[in-house]
């Protein structure tokens, strides 16, 4: 048992606390890492805030990058000091959502309150999301990391580890996109940018994004969307649709906001289909008439973490990172430290950041 430093959730909604605690060594099929960089997801921001409910004292954290720094037993394809991005993707690969090849899914579940972390008291502490990466350390699953090349900055690949496979797998993997097609992407964010991206890699022909902030439009403009709109305007679908000269074959609804969710499918065509990536509070409904679903072949299809398979995925994406092609090092609005994170967090409420970098050592 060691002693490492996190910030610690106790009471939702209130600020996160710098504290020793202490990190199991790595059991059978896990991985202790030393991380070098962890993001700040809105994510992350939801569940200290209470929105999904969950354990607590509880460490957050999920979108990380660091080195291999001890192996537990039965672990194989990774060794000591090896670079890899860490993410929630934990899975077992023997129930049916893995065998089906969507990892995403998997249904074996995870008892985050009796993970690797405990208090300095030995009471329980909540590895949230199979992560618990606002830390110096971490314990993982085998499944959950992905080497990466050791000259890659971890600043950028830490971002492979949610935000980036979330948006650009929305847009891949969940919707299908194929060349020629339209999309609309609601919200201009972390997310949002990368389905962007990830529908200029897709080869769409117009890429519409949609937020409440002109800052926000001008950084999707520089990510490849063709035209923009602010979600501020009476009936923004009507921009978008004369944008396109039709309605979309995707829509990409990035914010965890319901009311987008009503709007979202007045920007399809028929046949199109909403994408729901952003996660709004629970208990939030939207309402839909089914009707208009059924006569015009149009649906409503979740994505989680962009569906992707990591080792799969993520080698791609770093490929495309080193032709240029995938955008991640534009992606940082500021780096900053662990005993800063609640500035970070504040600075990404906000609003206008495109992702908050914590960085180590």
């Amino acid at each position: 048992m060691q002693t490492i430093r996190a910030a610690v959730c106790h009471r939702f909604g209130e600020p996160l606390r710098i504290e020793e605690v202490r990190l199991r060594a790595p059991g059978t099929g896990e991985i202790e890492v030393s991380l070098d960089a962890v993001a700040i997801c809105h994510s992350d921001i939801s569940f200290a805030d209470g929105a999904w409910g969950g354990s607590l004292p509880a460490v957050y954290g999920h979108e990380a990058a660091g080195h291999v720094s001890a192996l537990g037993g039965d672990v194989t394809g990774i060794a000591l000091g090896d670079p890899v991005v860490v993410t929630l993707i934990r899975a077992c690969g023997q129930c049916p959502s893995c065998g089906a090849g969507r990892p995403t899914g998997c249904e074996m579940p995870y008892d985050g309150d009796h993970g690797p972390l405990s208090t300095m008291g030995g009471g329980m502490l909540h590895q949230a999301m199979a992560c618990g990466a606002f830390s110096e350390k971490v314990v993982v699953h085998r499944s959950q990391v992905a080497r990466i090349p050791g000259d890659m900055p971890m600043d950028a690949a830490c971002l492979l580890a949610c935000g980036v496979i979330t948006g650009v797998g929305a847009v891949v993997n969940a919707a299908g996109l194929r060349a020629g097609q339209d999309v609309v992407v609601i919200g201009a964010g972390g997310v949002g940018l990368n389905a962007i991206q990830g529908a200029r890699i897709a080869g769409a022909r117009r890429i519409v994004a949609v937020d409440m902030v002109p800052a926000k439009l001008e950084d999707a403009r520089a990510f490849g969307a063709t035209d923009t709109v602010l979600a501020s305007d009476p009936k923004p679908w009507r921009a978008a649709k004369a944008a396109m000269g039709r309605g979309a074959d995707a829509v990409l609804v990035t914010v965890g906001s319901a009311a987008v969710y009503d709007a979202a499918p007045r920007y399809l065509a028929g046949g199109g289909k909403v994408i729901m990536v952003g996660m709004p509070p629970s208990g939030a409904t939207a309402d839909y008439e089914p009707v208009s679903f059924a006569y015009t072949g149009q649906s409503l299809i979740g994505s989680k973490m962009g569906e992707v398979v990591i080792s799969r995925d993520i080698p791609w994406m770093i490929d495309l990172y080193g032709q240029g092609r995938l955008k991640l090092d534009e992606l940082i609005s500021k780096r900053w430290s662990l005993e800063q994170i609640n500035e970070a967090i504040a600075d990404t409420r906000a609003g206008t950041a495109r992702r908050n970098v914590i960085v180590f050592g």
